[in-house]
Parts: structure tokens; C-alpha cells; sequence
């Protein structure tokens, strides 16, 4: 297994060489370990309020022009029908974080989706208590997303005013004893990030026993505070060009997880940026089947018009893309080689 100095050494490397021998053994692990199926996920973002004020996060509650949303049920459970009858094994109902929405109504969501349309639930609703998350695997959620950005305590403590990475850390550790399958993940670029901290993100996944990670390039917000206040990112390479390096030593350390080739990527780089995320160890794709009123207020980063398209024109471009990489679209619900959470 790679270690942190040969972590750092991938990270800062300017052999081109090396960075290609990089690659081509995550993608060799990646088949070894999870094949050539790549996981759909389908994205519905089901609320943007926020009470937090996170500093790069477009969602933050001091965003007082943007306008605020919150779907009710009947909306979501036709959203989860959609997903379904377009062969979708999975939602992921994410939002910001919204203590005033109870965990009983979230629970009966979680049940109707399940229950009605044979969904597996995932869910990235960000901070809860240990209840919280008690009271929805019970409903039958099985998988948890929780990202925490950056594993620097001074730089999460700077990005993330009302946050800690103790308590985020102590989210993560709630949710893996609950039972579920567990993701995280980081964003590459952020404002005071160095190559040190990306390389203790990456040995953080596999000490924690991550299920899956989220790895993407941080896309400045203008509406937020976090360049102004930090400066630019500190790293010779680009953001983007560094994801694709941290993608493939996160599949090389942790071999069997789940890695998507996120929506970040396809929104810096949306001719290439999914398939370059796949062909260094990414075997997963999530989707967004947010409808167009709500998708344009769900602004954690500015999306750009030709990046939002239905979910029916992105299911069509991903089978195309899977077919020029000689991949397969899996069919089963998507959970980590030996992890088959219980339904609660």
C-alpha cells in the first residue's frame, strides 16, 4: 500500500511518465477489485436552505438573494417514480442543512420511495444527531453521504465558521456504527489547501474505512466570501488536473470502494471530465434529476447552461460515454463489493 512520503511524491510530481504509470494502475485496481460496471446514482436536490455559513458554499445562509426552496412530498415521491421508470437503482436525496425539517417526515419519504418504487435510498442532509440517522436507516436508508471537504482542522475551522471537524469526523463515525454504508469525500483547490493535507484527506479514507468518496475540484462561487478572503489556491498544478491524481491514489489505497467521477468535474471539464475521472479508478456517475425551477437555486458552485440538462439527454450521453470506454451500466442497487447494509 502506498504511504504517505509516496502519496506526496505523486502529488507534487512533474514526470508525466510517472503520473501516466499513475493512472493505469488505478485502473487496473479498479477492475481487479470492482470490475467494468459503473454505478448510476440519480441526484434530487430536494432542498436548498441552510442554517450553516460555510464560506465557499453558495447554499450559506448569509446568501440572502438567493431565492429559497423546499420540495414537499408529493413532488419528491414523483421525482423517485421518474428515477425509477428510467431504471435508476438508486436516489440520493440531498439538500443543506435543515434542522426544521423532522426526521419523521424525512423517514416517511425514505419509506414511500422504497416501498413504492423499490428504490435504494441514499441521503446527504449534512449534520444530524445520532437519532437523526437511527430513525432513518430504520426507514430503510442505506447509504449516508457526508463530505468533509478537508481534514486540516485550521483550514475547516476558517471555511466552516459554525463547524468542526471533530463533530463531522463524529457524524461520520455515528453513521458507520448505525450501519450504513458511509461516503465522504474532499474538494481539490481550496483557499489555503497544500499538498500535505490533500495527502492525510487521502490516508483519512482508508483509516475510516470509507464506503465512498466524493473527490472533486473546488469551483469558486462568486456570491461567497472564500477567495476574496484566502487567495487562490496554492498548488502548481491545476485543481483539476491534481483531482484526477487524487482519484487515482484514493483507488490505489482503498482498492474496493466506490469512487464517482463527480458533477464538479463535469462542470469544469464537461467534454472530458467524467470519463478522465472514470479512467483513473472512478466507477461511479451520479446524475441530477432535479427539475429546472429548483436545479438553478440549488447554487452550491454557478453551473453553467449547457452543464444542466434533463436526465433524460444525461442518461443518454452517459450510455454513450460507457460504450466508448468499453464499461457497462450495473443494475444492482450499487453497494461496496462486501458491504449489503440491512434494511433497518
Amino acid at each position: 500500500m502506498l504511504d504517505k512520503k509516496d502519496i506526496l511524491f505523486f502529488l507534487k510530481t512533474e514526470d508525466s511518465a510517472a503520473v501516466q504509470e499513475l493512472v493505469q494502475n488505478a485502473d487496473k485496481v479498479r477492475r481487479t477489485f470492482v470490475g467494468d460496471e459503473v454505478h448510476l446514482r440519480a441526484i434530487v436536490e430536494i432542498s436548498n436552505r441552510c442554517v450553516r455559513n460555510c464560506l465557499y458554499c453558495g447554499l450559506r445562509r448569509g446568501h440572502g438573494a438567493l431565492p429559497r426552496y423546499r420540495m414537499d412530498e408529493k413532488t419528491i415521491l414523483s421525482l423517485g417514480r421518474r428515477v425509477a421508470e428510467l431504471g435508476f437503482p438508486t436516489i440520493v436525496l440531498q439538500a443543506g442543512e435543515d434542522p426544521s425539517w423532522s426526521a419523521e417526515e424525512i423517514a416517511g419519504i425514505i419509506e414511500k420511495l422504497r416501498l413504492q418504487f423499490g428504490l435504494t435510498v441514499t441521503l446527504s442532509l449534512g449534520e444530524r444527531s445520532a437519532n437523526d440517522y437511527k430513525i432513518w436507516f430504520a426507514a430503510g436508508a442505506q447509504r449516508y453521504l457526508l463530505k468533509h471537504e478537508t481534514s486540516d482542522p485550521e483550514l475547516y475551522r476558517r471555511l466552516h465558521p459554525d463547524l468542526s471537524i471533530e463533530n463531522r469526523l463524529r457524524c461520520l463515525e455515528n453513521l458507520k456504527q448505525i450501519g450504513f454504508q458511509v461516503g465522504s469525500g474532499i474538494m481539490i483547490g481550496l483557499p489555503g489547501q497544500t499538498l500535505e493535507s490533500l495527502s492525510e484527506d487521502i490516508l483519512l479514507f482508508k483509516k475510516m474505512d470509507i464506503d465512498m468518496m466524493g473527490i472533486g475540484p473546488f469551483v469558486p462561487n462568486p456570491e461567497t466570501p472564500a477567495p476574496k478572503l484566502f487567495g487562490r489556491f496554492l498548488f502548481a498544478h491545476d485543481p483539476e488536473e491534481l483531482t484526477y491524481r487524487v482519484i487515482a491514489l484514493t483507488r490505489l489505497v482503498t482498492q474496493d470502494t466506490m469512487i464517482p467521477a463527480t458533477t464538479a468535474l463535469s462542470t469544469v471539464n464537461p467534454h472530458r471530465g467524467r470519463a478522465l475521472g472514470l479512467l483513473c479508478g472512478a466507477n461511479v456517475i451520479m446524475p441530477n434529476a432535479t427539475p429546472p425551477e429548483f436545479r438553478e437555486k440549488y447554487a452550491i458552485y454557478p453551473k453553467p447552461a449547457k452543464t444542466v440538462q434533463p436526465i433524460e439527454i444525461q442518461l443518454k450521453k452517459i450510455r454513450e460515454l460507457l460504450r466508448s470506454l468499453n464499461r457497462t451500466i450495473a443494475t444492482g442497487p450499487g453497494h461496496r463489493p462486501g458491504r449489503r447494509a440491512a434494511v433497518g
